[in-house]
């Protein structure tokens, strides 16, 4: 009996070393990534490519993660593979190097699809480590995990601005180190998921009710998580039409140059960031559901004003938006997780495939609308994706609620 209270109390400790290490493998896991999306102006002049071939650019690496992540993830519960976190960074390592040498479009895009499945194989299995170091902390320790990922993604437009334009595209070779390093911290953090008593802890034969939301029938969790994945499809579609398209817009309608418009996107990658480590505290204190729908909801009226602003105004305005719609992403990954607490890979793997898949599809989808329209059109046409952020009413109240 008292080894079991030991064990009991031992989980509800929080393991901030695991915490920060996974953290920092996906600031670089995502610096990695963010590489992509910073050269494509770089790429569009030097292989004049048109925004569909952009989009399909995107498209490739984030499809490509979105259909394995949850196959790793569903695989991990049944059979927990801790050495298959250093594995799947060495796929990014092959990636990395084939972008940065590839003289061809066809062989960016099988550089960028091994960035995909090095992304497929870290996102489930990472998040799952991060649930078991959480303690009871679950919001916070998602948080730490997350805001690693979007400080790794504002990394870069400051590479475009300060380094891509001058150097071009060999310039990605340098994050080779990066990936070396993140090979180097992810055995580390193999080690110790490899201890832990892994499948009790987290996958249950069938979870209850009382496992998961108290009260709630199967029909009820099933609408839940459908809500939870159009929420997703709201947020990212923004998200991705920002990231692959605000600094054509800056250049195209403000004449800003693409140095200086790298600028702007980091400033509002920064402000995701924030967000992102915020989000999850104030959800533990204040219930998921009221941070979820009013993230989303509530980045409604700065995206709508900003394809309207002036030049200084639209920058405080991106910022605004990227700040209160970034805080809800791993969120909803946790309100999931305790939706179906015996299927934390499965769940994870689910929601970051559909967030990169999502994105990617977005991404196409807003490239080949762009050259039969305008840049500015996108803008428009995004700036109320958040509206949508209401639906997150229809959610299950939490035990802590305020609406």
């Amino acid at each position: 009996m008292a080894t079991a209270q030991t064990k009991a109390s031992a989980n509800m400790n929080t393991v901030f070393p695991i915490l920060f290490a996974i953290s920092i493998v996906h600031l670089l896991n995502d610096a990695m990534q963010s590489s992509v999306s910073a050269l494509f102006p770089i790429l569009k002049d030097s292989l004049a490519l048109s925004y569909t071939q952009i989009g399909m650019i995107a498209l490739a690496m984030n499809v490509t993660a979105s259909l394995i992540q949850p196959l790793v993830g569903y695989y991990a519960d049944i059979r927990p593979r801790p050495y298959i976190l250093p594995i799947g960074v060495c796929f990014t390592l092959v990636g990395v190097i084939g972008l940065a040498l590839a003289p061809y479009y066809s062989i960016i895009l099988l550089a960028v699809i091994a960035m995909g499945i090095g992304s497929a194989v870290f996102h489930p299995e990472s998040s799952r480590v991060a649930y078991l170091a959480a303690g009871g902390r679950r919001g916070l320790a998602q948080s730490i995990f997350q805001v690693g990922g979007n400080i790794g993604s504002s990394l870069g437009p400051i590479m475009t601005a300060v380094f891509f334009v001058s150097v071009g595209q060999f310039g990605v070779i340098w994050f080779t180190f990066a990936a070396i390093m993140a090979i180097i911290i992810q055995y580390y953090v193999a080690r110790w998921y490899s201890q832990q008593d892994i499948k009790p802890k987290v996958r249950s034969v069938k979870p209850t009710t009382t496992d998961s939301k108290a009260g709630l029938s199967q029909t009820q969790i099933t609408w839940a998580i459908v809500i939870l994945v159009f929420l997703v499809f709201t947020k990212h579609v923004y998200m991705s039409g920002i990231s692959s398209y605000y600094t054509f817009y800056l250049i195209e309608d403000y004449g800003v140059s693409v140095a200086n418009a790298q600028w702007f996107l980091f400033a509002f990658l920064a402000a995701s960031a924030a967000g992102t480590f915020l989000g999850g505290p104030l959800a533990d204190r204040y219930g998921r559901r009221n941070i979820i729908w009013f993230s989303i909801f509530g980045t409604a009226p700065f995206s709508i004003l900003l394809p309207y602003g002036d030049l200084f105004w639209t920058g405080v305005l991106c910022v605004c938006a990227g700040f209160v719609l970034s805080s809800a992403f791993s969120i909803i990954v946790v309100y999931a997780q305790e939706l179906l607490p015996g299927r934390v890979g499965l769940i994870s793997g689910l929601f970051f495939g559909l967030a990169f898949g999502i994105g990617g599809l977005g991404s196409a989808a807003l490239g080949w609308i762009a050259d039969y329209t305008s840049i500015t059109f996108i803008m428009k046409l995004c700036s109320y994706l958040p509206l949508l952020g209401i639906l997150a009413l229809l959610l299950p109240k939490d035990n802590k609620e305020l609406v």
